[in-house]
This record gives structure tokens, sequence and C-alpha cells, in this order.
């Protein structure tokens, strides 16, 4: 069953009505109480602003991760990695990493094209409250890539990456399972599933187990 939640109360219907694709729900905004209810739920906003005048909501029941101790470094990406070419920074520009995944390939012309300004807005406002990072890489000054994602219950919950150069979005989730191996972070969560995503160790569980990790 797909819902309508209403603009004036922070509610959600039980994750586990979704529909077989993830979509839960329709409407609501994008506010950051609003956004962290729905992520300590394992809910996420995804949708086509141009098509969508309210935000779509997401929960699929099964859920694509990396946890931080199984990410899989390829020889390729140490031996760039031991080039020591590119810097890995954590939340030195969230702004132009968040730019940086609207933009990249044109990717903001798509038809179908969900990130933003609502959305940059909106995890703006999460990263100025300690809730949104970003990870950078870099080549001398100049941000050749990177991913943000919604930081809650000591798992990273990834929204968006770009490379404006071969391998930078790898980079960045290396550095960042790294980060978060030492913090003693509990899980990335990829959201979907993509051939590189699986490669460097990505792999699926059902949502009980997500939602029991996220709340350990």
């Amino acid at each position: 069953m797909f819902y309508h939640i209403p603009n004036d109360t922070i509610v959600f219907p039980d994750p586990h009505d979704a529909e077989p694709d993830g979509a839960l729900c329709i409407g609501g905004d994008l506010s950051v109480e609003r956004l962290l209810l729905a992520y300590s739920h394992g809910i996420f906003p995804w949708f086509s602003f141009r098509n969508h005048d309210e935000p779509v909501w997401y929960c699929p029941h099964e859920r694509f991760v990396i946890f931080p101790s199984e990410i899989h470094v390829s020889h390729s990406m140490r031996t760039l990695i031991n080039k020591e070419r590119y810097r890995v920074s954590i939340n030195a520009d969230f702004g132009g990493v968040i730019r940086g995944c609207s933009t990249a390939q044109n990717r903001n012309n798509h038809e179908y094209a969900w990130l933003g300004d609502e959305i940059i807005a909106a995890y703006t406002r999460l990263h100025e409250q300690n809730y949104a990072a970003s990870v950078e890489v870099w080549d001398g000054n100049q941000l050749v890539g990177g991913l943000y994602g919604v930081t809650i219950h000591r798992c990273f919950i990834g929204e968006s990456m770009f490379s404006l150069i071969p391998s930078a979005s790898k980079l960045a989730l290396i550095g960042l399972a790294r980060h978060l191996e030492r913090l003693g972070w509990k899980m990335i969560d990829c959201q979907l599933e993509t051939p590189h995503l699986r490669s460097m160790g990505g792999r699926f569980i059902s949502y009980d187990e997500y939602m029991e990790i996220l709340r350990r």
C-alpha cells in the first residue's frame, strides 16, 4: 500500500508495508526532524524534483551495505593509493561535494535528476547539525571527487558520490571505510547496488538485520 503522509505531523507508516521496489509513501517535508526519523527507520527520500511536488520516501526490503572491515581494495587501487597523488579528507568541503554530486556528468540536467536545490538545502541543514558528512578527494587544491551521506547511530548512510577523475569515488569510499573502522562504526549503507560497489565488498542484508545493526 502506498501512503500519503501529512505535512503537519512527523510520522511514517510501517516500513514493512513498502512496495516491492521499496516505495513507501509520499508527502511531508524535508525538515531535519523528519529526515532523522526517516533514517532511524531505514527510510530515505528519493524522487525526481522535476516530476514530483512532494518527497517520495523509500525503504527497500533488502539493503545493500558495506561493513567497514570488509572493504575490498583491489591491487590497482592499492597502487593508486601508494602513489599518494590524491589526498582524502573528511568534512573539509561538504558544499563542494554535494554540488559535485549534483552536477558531475551533467546529472542535474537529466529528466529524472533527484539532487536539486531542495535536497541540497535539506542535507546542508543536516550537515550543519552534525548529522551529515562528506568525504573529499583532492588533486592539489582541486576537488576531484567525493561522497556524502547521513551519519546516525554510528552508521553512515551514503547518498551520492562523484568523480571528475578515474577512481576518485573509490578512493573516497576506501578512505571512509578505513576511517569508520578506526572509529568502531558499524555499517555503510549504499542504498543501491552497483557493480563497482559489489566489487568493493557490498552485499545484501534483510531490512530486519539492517535495523538490528542500526539500533544495536
